[in-house]
Protein backbone atom coordinates (compact mmCIF):
# COMPACT_ATOMS: atom_id res chain seq x y z
CA UNK A 1 0.00 0.00 0.00
CA UNK A 2 1.18 3.44 -1.60
CA UNK A 3 1.93 5.83 1.42
CA UNK A 4 -0.60 8.19 0.45
CA UNK A 5 -3.01 5.64 0.85
CA UNK A 6 -2.32 4.73 4.09
CA UNK A 7 -2.53 8.34 4.99
CA UNK A 8 -5.80 9.04 3.18
CA UNK A 9 -7.07 6.07 5.01
CA UNK A 10 -5.96 7.05 8.32
CA UNK A 11 -7.67 10.53 7.97
CA UNK A 12 -10.69 8.84 6.78
CA UNK A 13 -10.64 6.92 10.19
CA UNK A 14 -9.64 9.97 12.26
CA UNK A 15 -12.80 11.75 10.98
CA UNK A 16 -15.45 8.54 11.32
CA UNK A 17 -13.47 8.55 15.36
CA UNK A 18 -14.26 12.20 15.57
CA UNK A 19 -17.98 12.02 14.05
CA UNK A 20 -19.29 8.79 15.35
CA UNK A 21 -20.50 8.86 19.26
CA UNK A 22 -20.76 4.57 19.92
CA UNK A 23 -18.14 2.51 18.19
CA UNK A 24 -18.32 -1.43 18.61
CA UNK A 25 -15.33 -3.74 18.04
CA UNK A 26 -15.53 -6.73 16.34
CA UNK A 27 -13.41 -9.97 15.36
CA UNK A 28 -14.80 -11.14 11.96
CA UNK A 29 -11.93 -13.86 11.56
CA UNK A 30 -13.77 -16.58 9.28
CA UNK A 31 -16.70 -14.35 8.25
CA UNK A 32 -17.23 -14.88 4.82
CA UNK A 33 -17.14 -11.36 2.26
CA UNK A 34 -20.61 -12.67 1.13
CA UNK A 35 -21.79 -12.16 5.16
CA UNK A 36 -20.21 -9.52 5.09
CA UNK A 37 -22.07 -7.10 3.14
CA UNK A 38 -24.74 -8.50 4.14
CA UNK A 39 -24.32 -7.16 7.67
CA UNK A 40 -23.34 -4.00 6.07
CA UNK A 41 -26.36 -3.74 4.27
CA UNK A 42 -28.37 -4.69 7.60
CA UNK A 43 -26.67 -2.10 9.72
CA UNK A 44 -26.76 0.83 7.67
CA UNK A 45 -30.23 1.57 7.94
CA UNK A 46 -29.76 1.59 11.96
CA UNK A 47 -27.54 4.42 11.22
CA UNK A 48 -23.58 2.65 11.29
CA UNK A 49 -21.69 1.78 8.98
CA UNK A 50 -19.54 -1.58 9.32
CA UNK A 51 -15.67 -1.20 8.75
CA UNK A 52 -12.88 -3.60 8.23
CA UNK A 53 -9.74 -2.14 9.02
CA UNK A 54 -5.89 -2.68 9.40
CA UNK A 55 -4.77 -2.26 12.79
CA UNK A 56 -1.87 -0.27 12.26
CA UNK A 57 -3.74 2.47 10.81
CA UNK A 58 -6.34 2.47 13.00
CA UNK A 59 -4.30 2.56 15.99
CA UNK A 60 -2.58 5.76 14.58
CA UNK A 61 -5.98 7.36 14.03
CA UNK A 62 -7.11 6.63 17.56
CA UNK A 63 -4.00 8.31 18.79
CA UNK A 64 -4.59 11.42 16.53
CA UNK A 65 -8.86 11.52 17.03
CA UNK A 66 -7.36 11.30 20.95
CA UNK A 67 -9.78 7.95 21.26
CA UNK A 68 -6.83 5.70 23.56
CA UNK A 69 -10.54 3.14 24.72
CA UNK A 70 -9.88 1.71 21.56
CA UNK A 71 -6.18 0.86 21.40
CA UNK A 72 -6.87 -2.23 23.74
CA UNK A 73 -9.79 -3.88 21.47
CA UNK A 74 -7.31 -3.81 18.10
CA UNK A 75 -5.37 -7.31 18.39
CA UNK A 76 -5.91 -9.97 15.37
CA UNK A 77 -8.59 -8.83 12.41
CA UNK A 78 -11.11 -6.14 13.32
CA UNK A 79 -13.72 -4.74 12.06
CA UNK A 80 -15.57 -1.67 13.55
CA UNK A 81 -19.50 -0.21 13.45
CA UNK A 82 -19.29 3.27 13.51
CA UNK A 83 -22.72 4.53 14.93
CA UNK A 84 -23.97 8.11 14.20
CA UNK A 85 -25.56 9.98 16.59
CA UNK A 86 -28.81 9.82 14.79
CA UNK A 87 -28.33 5.95 15.22
CA UNK A 88 -29.44 3.30 17.39
CA UNK A 89 -26.47 1.71 19.07
CA UNK A 90 -29.16 -0.57 21.06
CA UNK A 91 -30.31 -1.76 17.70
CA UNK A 92 -26.79 -2.15 16.07
CA UNK A 93 -25.24 -4.26 19.19
CA UNK A 94 -28.33 -6.44 18.44
CA UNK A 95 -27.99 -7.29 15.06
CA UNK A 96 -23.62 -7.90 15.82
CA UNK A 97 -24.99 -10.34 18.36
CA UNK A 98 -27.48 -11.89 16.28
CA UNK A 99 -24.85 -12.65 13.32
CA UNK A 100 -22.48 -14.08 16.06
CA UNK A 101 -24.83 -16.32 17.22
CA UNK A 102 -25.79 -17.29 14.16
CA UNK A 103 -22.35 -17.79 12.25
CA UNK A 104 -20.49 -18.93 15.75
CA UNK A 105 -17.57 -17.24 13.65
CA UNK A 106 -18.09 -13.16 14.86
CA UNK A 107 -16.88 -12.01 18.47
CA UNK A 108 -17.47 -8.58 20.10
CA UNK A 109 -14.82 -7.56 21.56
CA UNK A 110 -16.21 -4.84 22.90
CA UNK A 111 -17.28 -0.84 22.25
CA UNK A 112 -17.40 2.85 23.16
CA UNK A 113 -20.61 4.29 24.36
CA UNK A 114 -20.22 8.42 24.24
CA UNK A 115 -16.16 8.13 25.47
CA UNK A 116 -16.99 5.08 27.74
CA UNK A 117 -15.26 2.08 27.01
CA UNK A 118 -17.45 -1.07 26.69
CA UNK A 119 -16.67 -4.75 27.25
CA UNK A 120 -17.90 -7.56 25.20
CA UNK A 121 -20.23 -8.66 28.33
CA UNK A 122 -21.28 -4.89 28.40
CA UNK A 123 -21.62 -4.90 24.14
CA UNK A 124 -24.38 -7.85 24.64
CA UNK A 125 -26.44 -6.81 27.37
CA UNK A 126 -26.35 -3.66 25.18
CA UNK A 127 -28.24 -5.85 22.41
CA UNK A 128 -30.64 -6.65 24.75
CA UNK A 129 -32.07 -2.73 25.18
CA UNK A 130 -35.77 -2.11 23.54
CA UNK A 131 -34.92 0.13 20.58
CA UNK A 132 -34.01 3.57 20.52
CA UNK A 133 -37.90 4.65 20.24
CA UNK A 134 -38.92 2.06 22.80
CA UNK A 135 -36.39 3.70 25.02
CA UNK A 136 -37.77 7.22 24.45
CA UNK A 137 -40.89 6.42 24.78
CA UNK A 138 -40.48 4.72 28.49
CA UNK A 139 -38.55 7.92 28.64
CA UNK A 140 -41.39 10.48 28.48
CA UNK A 141 -43.65 8.02 29.92
CA UNK A 142 -41.21 8.35 33.18
CA UNK A 143 -40.85 11.61 33.31
CA UNK A 144 -44.43 12.77 32.32
CA UNK A 145 -46.60 10.20 35.39
CA UNK A 146 -45.11 11.94 37.74
CA UNK A 147 -46.00 15.41 36.59
CA UNK A 148 -49.29 14.10 35.81
CA UNK A 149 -49.02 13.18 39.67
CA UNK A 150 -48.16 16.53 40.47
CA UNK A 151 -50.86 18.21 38.18
CA UNK A 152 -53.43 16.44 40.18
CA UNK A 153 -51.76 16.51 43.35
CA UNK A 154 -51.95 21.09 42.84
CA UNK A 155 -55.29 20.99 40.80
CA UNK A 156 -57.23 19.18 43.36
CA UNK A 157 -56.88 21.90 45.91
CA UNK A 158 -57.86 24.55 43.84
CA UNK A 159 -61.07 22.16 42.64
CA UNK A 160 -62.18 21.54 45.76
CA UNK A 161 -61.65 25.49 46.43
CA UNK A 162 -63.73 26.21 43.51
CA UNK A 163 -66.21 24.24 44.57
CA UNK A 164 -66.30 26.22 47.97
CA UNK A 165 -66.67 29.21 46.31
CA UNK A 166 -69.24 28.17 44.59
CA UNK A 167 -71.69 26.47 47.04
CA UNK A 168 -70.67 29.67 49.04
CA UNK A 169 -72.04 31.73 46.18
CA UNK A 170 -75.16 29.64 45.69
CA UNK A 171 -75.67 29.97 49.58
CA UNK A 172 -75.59 33.83 49.25
CA UNK A 173 -77.79 33.92 46.05
CA UNK A 174 -80.29 31.82 47.86
CA UNK A 175 -80.21 34.32 50.96
CA UNK A 176 -80.55 37.44 48.58
CA UNK A 177 -83.76 35.84 47.14
CA UNK A 178 -85.05 35.13 50.67
CA UNK A 179 -84.57 39.04 51.54
CA UNK A 180 -86.30 39.86 48.13
CA UNK A 181 -88.90 38.35 49.16
CA UNK A 182 -88.74 39.65 52.38
CA UNK A 183 -89.27 43.18 50.88
CA UNK A 184 -92.43 43.11 49.46
CA UNK A 185 -93.92 41.72 52.63
CA UNK A 186 -92.92 43.95 54.74
CA UNK A 187 -93.77 46.51 52.43
CA UNK A 188 -97.56 45.27 52.30
CA UNK A 189 -97.71 45.29 56.10
CA UNK A 190 -96.57 49.36 56.28
CA UNK A 191 -99.20 49.99 53.57
CA UNK A 192 -102.00 48.37 55.73
CA UNK A 193 -101.04 49.83 58.83
CA UNK A 194 -100.83 53.48 57.41
CA UNK A 195 -105.14 53.22 56.57
CA UNK A 196 -105.21 51.76 60.39
CA UNK A 197 -102.88 54.63 61.33
CA UNK A 198 -105.61 56.70 59.85
CA UNK A 199 -108.68 55.71 60.94
CA UNK A 200 -107.01 55.96 64.41
CA UNK A 201 -106.47 59.40 64.06
CA UNK A 202 -110.12 60.05 63.14
CA UNK A 203 -111.34 58.35 65.95
CA UNK A 204 -109.44 60.92 68.00
CA UNK A 205 -110.88 63.33 66.17
CA UNK A 206 -114.28 62.23 66.31
CA UNK A 207 -114.52 61.91 70.26
CA UNK A 208 -112.74 64.95 70.73
CA UNK A 209 -115.41 66.76 68.87
CA UNK A 210 -118.24 64.45 70.85
CA UNK A 211 -116.71 65.67 74.71
CA UNK A 212 -116.91 69.09 72.92
CA UNK A 213 -120.51 69.28 71.92
CA UNK A 214 -120.94 67.55 75.56
CA UNK A 215 -120.41 70.58 77.83
CA UNK A 216 -123.03 73.00 79.09
CA UNK A 217 -124.77 75.78 76.89
CA UNK A 218 -125.19 79.16 78.11
CA UNK A 219 -128.06 79.67 80.09
CA UNK A 220 -130.82 81.81 78.63
CA UNK A 221 -132.38 84.03 80.83
CA UNK A 222 -136.38 83.60 81.65
CA UNK A 223 -138.89 86.13 81.08
CA UNK A 224 -139.25 86.71 84.80
CA UNK A 225 -135.33 87.51 85.12
CA UNK A 226 -135.90 89.62 82.05
CA UNK A 227 -138.76 91.56 83.52
CA UNK A 228 -136.64 92.34 86.83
Amino acid sequence: MLKTDKERIVAELVDDLGSAETLIVADYRGLTNKRLEALRDQLIPLGARFRIVKNTLTRRAAEQAGVEALLLMLEGPTAIAFIESSGDPAAVAKALAATAKETNVLVLRGGILEGKHLSAEEVERLATLPPMDVLRGQLVGAVVAPLNALLGLVSAPLRDLHGLIGARIAQLEAQGEVVAEAAPAAAADDAAEAPAAEASDDRELEVEGNETSEEPAPAVPSDQEEEE
